[in-house]
């Protein structure tokens, strides 16, 4: 598990600053109709709802290191197999799906093991996967 960065506590912070900015705006529309809320009540809200907002913008950092899932970044470093020789282009399968590949090594046979290191337009460029 990736530790909590300094970068990760600048980005919470401002997540937090447009609850900031909601809490400003509930409080100007109070003093405009001027309804008061005794100051205990006040202060066990605002550090009720305060904790509660940080505890859940605090889960966001795990989501902050995991690996793209989707689009070409989320391709990168998966594993598949060829179905169609790679002789200049072919055919690999990956996660289910046939995709048009080509060799950044050499010609691969069929049933030959690749990783995605790349890709170009709609076709895969892959390597050879080490065992």
């Amino acid at each position: 598990m990736k530790r909590t960065t300094i970068k990760d506590w600048l980005i919470i912070l401002v997540l937090l600053l447009d609850d900031a900015a909601a809490l400003v705006l509930v409080l100007l529309v109070l003093w405009f109709f001027r309804i008061t809320v005794p100051l205990p009540i006040a202060i066990v809200t605002a550090l009720l709802l305060g904790s509660l907002i940080f505890i859940t913008h605090k889960v966001v950092i795990p989501s902050l290191h995991k690996k793209k899932v989707t689009g070409s970044e989320g391709m990168i470093g998966l594993a598949g197999e060829v179905v169609e020789p790679l002789a200049s282009v072919g055919v690999i399968k990956v996660k289910g799906e046939h995709w048009k590949a080509k060799s950044v090594d050499e010609d691969m046979a069929v049933g030959e093991n690749v990783e995605i290191s790349g890709i170009n337009g709609l076709t895969l460029e892959v390597r050879r996967k080490d065992q």
